[in-house]
């Protein structure tokens, strides 16, 4: 209700709630909130409220780039974040010199007294520049304040073209003929990366663009500043490119969420003692460097986060290794002796935990019996393959060897080994995701919660592995036997539609087949 704005972290379309990526400005198609808060969110808003999408696998980003042997990227704004690269990836950044020498003219950031005043100011400026014919690129935060600035503009009879994730099937178009003259383009964050805007148009046209050399090149305005100083500078690098002409400007104001976090008091300060009016802009050096600041500071939080995060995940991440390996030995079984071993490995695993390192019980003896009912449970004994009253060890792993290798032979088994490690990972996923989100309130206890983390994941880590071997040890015979009763059961074909008394069978009447379903739901079916 109060974290969540509509138009700035989401948008409503087609009735379905979609994030948007704070930091591209694009929609983030199929990204849900967990927890429940996409579910809210939905609610606020009054669109069909989805169920929770659940977990199936997960890994973080970095991570992700780590599975690579090689590693390497370009991009014009890396060296903000060279200490990140290098800790997090082991990769050093170097810049490379211009192809040709960047006149671009950056100047200092104008600082408002509040909000209202900032965008009157943009307005303004934008007017008197379309009406010398340089085009202008407008960059703005959220989509929210992006149509904001649109109205300001109709209102003051400026033509311009609107770009955001509401309407980003034009994103080309409107791209292209961003830098002809007299052009005015107001957009969020999604401009701000890896396009070229050509002066001219898009084709150029020659006269057109030496008109709008002569008037300065591209002008690039921020609203805000971001928290990442990387945006920003990928914002101002539309302009200037391939040694154009260009400049960018960036106007605040007090009431912008950076400025008024880091340092907003200081230099409200300053505009109280010189008694500033409303609309009269600081334009000097040392404010721009102290938001500069408040931006390296921020910057440095959200790494730590990420640093933070990533430590979390380094754990998960030996866990994923292993789990994801058993399953590509399950996926790639090919035949029967395969099937057998994984089966038996995971039986035997569970006999061995059911017996102990003593292998023996309260008394000092082999369970001979408890573990004869454990066998009778799961369907490993029974009629066809008794045990005798009191079985030895030797009995007890003779039949299971018997009957693993008949388990081995069943072509349901791979895929049943399959489904019960993969929701027996979903649900692990999730213990882990509410492990790590309890797991900071231990540092009030003085335990540091990265590694109490670290010996509660390696404990549930165990469990899991316990519960699989357990759940085949449980269920793979007793399916088995289901199947083979299923496949033994009458041709459907040749199935009389009568009971044994005569009477017709009706859909919802036990089927005659003797498997305990109903008849729609059996032969019926």
């Amino acid at each position: 209700k109060a974290l969540f704005t509509r138009d700035k972290d989401y948008v409503v379309k087609n009735g379905e709630v979609i994030i948007v990526d704070e930091f591209t400005g694009r929609l983030l198609h199929g990204r849900r909130y967990q927890g429940g808060l996409h579910q809210a969110i939905e609610a606020k808003e009054g669109v069909l409220v989805k169920e929770e999408s659940k977990t199936y696998a997960k890994v973080s980003v970095q991570n992700y780039f780590r599975m690579y042997q090689k590693i390497s990227g370009m991009t014009g704004t890396a060296q903000t974040s060279a200490e990140e690269f290098f800790k997090v990836y082991k990769l050093d950044v170097f810049s490379i010199p211009t192809h040709k020498p960047c006149v671009r003219a950056d100047a200092n950031d104008r600082i408002y007294k509040n909000a209202a005043a900032k965008w009157n100011a943009v307005v303004a400026d934008i007017a008197e520049r379309h009406k010398k014919g340089q085009p202008v690129l407008v960059g703005t935060t959220s989509i929210e304040k992006n149509e904001r600035l649109s109205a300001l503009l109709s209102q003051a009879n400026v033509p311009h073209e609107l770009l955001n994730a509401k309407n980003n099937e034009r994103e080309g178009a409107i791209i292209a003929q961003a830098g002809r003259w007299g052009a005015v383009t107001v957009a969020t964050n999604m401009a701000g990366r890896g396009v070229d805007i050509i002066l001219g148009g898009n084709p150029m046209v020659p006269e057109e663009a030496a008109n709008v050399c002569g008037v300065g090149g591209l002008h690039v305005i921020g609203t805000e500043r971001h928290e990442a100083r990387r945006i920003d500078n990928q914002l101002r690098g539309r302009a200037g490119r391939q040694g154009d002409p260009g400049s960018s400007q960036f106007f605040l104001s007090l009431e912008d969420d950076l400025v008024r976090i880091f340092g907003g008091d200081r230099i409200r300060g300053l505009m109280e003692r010189f008694d500033l009016p409303d609309d009269m802009p600081i334009d000097v050096g040392m404010v721009s460097s102290a938001v500069a600041q408040a931006q390296s500071k921020v910057e440095g939080a959200n790494f730590d986060l990420r640093k933070h995060l990533l430590e979390y995940d380094d754990v998960l991440n030996k866990q994923r290794s292993a789990v994801y390996k058993r399953r590509e030995e399950i996926l790639s079984v090919m035949n029967a002796e395969k099937a057998t071993e994984l089966i038996s490995a995971a039986v035997t695993e569970h006999v061995d935990a059911m017996l102990g390192p003593d292998g023996v019980n309260d008394k000092g003896e082999f369970p001979a019996k408890e573990l004869k009912q454990a066998f009778e449970e799961a369907g490993i004994a029974d009629k066809e393959h008794p045990l005798p009253e009191t079985p030895t060890e030797d009995d007890l792993r003779k039949l299971l060897a018997a009957r693993t290798d008949v388990a081995g032979k069943d072509p349901q088994s791979k895929s049943r080994l399959l489904s019960i490690l993969d929701m027996l990972w979903m649900t692990h996923l999730e213990n882990l995701e509410a492990l790590s989100e309890s797991v900071g309130l231990r540092a009030y206890g003085q335990h540091d919660p990265l590694v109490e983390y670290r010996r509660e994941a390696h404990r549930l880590y165990q469990d899991f592995w316990t519960n699989y071997n357990g759940w085949i040890f449980m269920n793979i015979f007793k399916l088995m036997s289901h199947t083979h009763a299923h496949h033994d059961a009458p041709n459907p074909s040749r199935m009389p539609q009568q009971a044994a008394d005569g009477h017709k069978v009706g859909r919802n009447d036990p089927c005659p087949c003797g498997s305990g379903k109903k008849y729609k739901k059996c032969h019926g079916a």
